[in-house]
């Protein structure tokens, strides 16, 4: 059976950059790091942060780290980190120097969050509380896949907030959190200007990372073997974008 998704790898890095300035959009976990069973399982390489600020200076300042993941959670597992960076899916943003981009996002209803722990207890699933968001982990009983989507859904719709669903996961978002706005609140910036946004990440929330970039004249690398609505080229796992970045 031919490959339903048959996109080719990159150009590499170096040749991009030979064309013009490259803004690159990065996602964490399956992209940066690989996936763990529960979000604080993952292994962080002990000098990930030092590759990633040589790749920073590479780009003249224009890299973003862009996670699901809060702010303050991504900082837990990097330290510190002197890299512009969006969390809890985009909506919460950080120059590289830690002061705010925008305003600072709003967290779920206390009802909301309620149910979601309830749920959570009631079923035996980890349920994973953020700033602006919260998430119920089902990795783990991929059986209830659908149980759970179904009942976030219920609660976003009761609630008026937006489902986010990736790998083994389904949380909640306010109106407006993905990835695609941080790829612009960026872009906007006198650093990112002029740039070619890239935006790399492995799961079905960083589709909106691919249209926002490709809005802005630049294009998605998908990592893995999902298949991608919005990706122009692919990367097969977490060591090809390593090997990719020259990190």
């Amino acid at each position: 059976m031919a490959d339903p998704d048959p996109l080719s790898p990159p150009p590499p890095l170096r040749d991009l950059m030979a064309r013009g300035p490259v803004a690159l959009f990065l996602d964490f976990d399956g992209t940066l790091v690989e996936i763990a069973p529960e979000p604080g399982a993952i292994h962080v390489p002990d000098d990930l942060v030092e590759r990633l600020h040589r790749l920073r200076n590479r780009l003249d300042g224009r890299l973003a780290l862009v996670s699901g993941r809060a702010l303050d959670d991504l900082c837990d597992h990097l330290g510190e980190v002197s890299i512009c960076r969006a969390g809890s899916h985009g909506v919460s943003r950080l120059f590289a120097d830690g002061s705010r981009l925008g305003k600072e996002p709003v967290g779920l209803p206390d009802a909301a969050v309620t149910e979601l722990r309830e749920y959570a207890q009631e079923h035996e699933l980890f349920y994973e509380t953020k700033l602006h968001g919260g998430a119920l982990h089902f990795r783990g009983k991929p059986d209830l896949r659908d149980q759970v989507t179904d009942f976030v859904t219920e609660v976003a719709e009761r609630h008026e907030l937006c489902v986010t669903s990736g790998k083994g996961v389904a949380e909640l978002v306010r109106p407006g959190a993905n990835k695609g706005g941080a790829v612009r609140a960026f872009m906007d910036e006198q650093t990112f200007k002029g740039a070619t946004p890239v935006f790399v990440g492995d799961d079905v929330t960083d589709e909106d990372g691919f249209s926002g970039a490709m809005a802005r004249g630049g294009f998605g690398v998908a990592v893995g073997d999902r298949i991608s609505a919005g990706a122009r080229y692919r990367l097969d796992d977490v060591a090809a974008v390593h090997d990719w970045l020259d990190l």
